[in-house]
C-alpha cells in the first residue's frame, strides 16, 4: 500500500512538473516583445502617445476656432447695434426708399 501511495505521488509530481513546464513555455511566448503580449503593449503605448499628440492638436484647433467664432459674434453684435442705431436716427423718407429698393431687389431675384 505504501509503495502504491509513493508511486501515485511520483506520478502526480511528474504531471505537475510537466504542467509547470508547459505554463512556463506559454508565459515566455506571451511575454515575447516581438510577437506576444509585450509587443502588443509596446504598439499600444506608441499609439496612445500618437493619439495624445493628435488630441492636443485637435483641442488647440478647437480653442482657436472657438476664439475666432466669439470674435465674429461680437463683431456681428456691434454691427447689428450700429445698424439699429442708424435706423433709429434715419429720417422716415430714407427708410421707405431703402425698403422699396430691397423689395424690388427681392422680386427681381425671385
Amino acid at each position: 500500500m505504501t509503495l502504491f501511495i509513493q508511486a501515485a505521488l511520483v506520478v502526480a509530481g511528474l504531471s505537475v512538473a510537466g504542467f509547470c513546464h508547459l505554463l512556463a513555455r506559454r508565459l515566455r511566448k506571451l511575454n515575447d516583445l516581438e510577437t506576444g503580449l509585450g509587443g502588443a503593449i509596446a504598439v499600444m503605448a506608441a499609439e496612445i502617445s500618437r493619439l495624445e499628440t493628435a488630441l492636443a492638436a485637435a483641442q488647440a484647433g478647437a480653442t482657436h476656432a472657438s476664439d475666432g467664432l466669439a470674435r465674429e459674434i461680437e463683431k456681428a453684435k456691434s454691427e447689428r447695434a450700429y445698424w439699429a442705431l442708424q435706423q433709429q436716427f434715419m429720417p422716415p423718407a430714407v427708410q421707405s426708399r431703402r425698403l422699396r429698393r430691397r423689395r424690388a431687389t427681392e422680386v427681381a431675384d425671385a
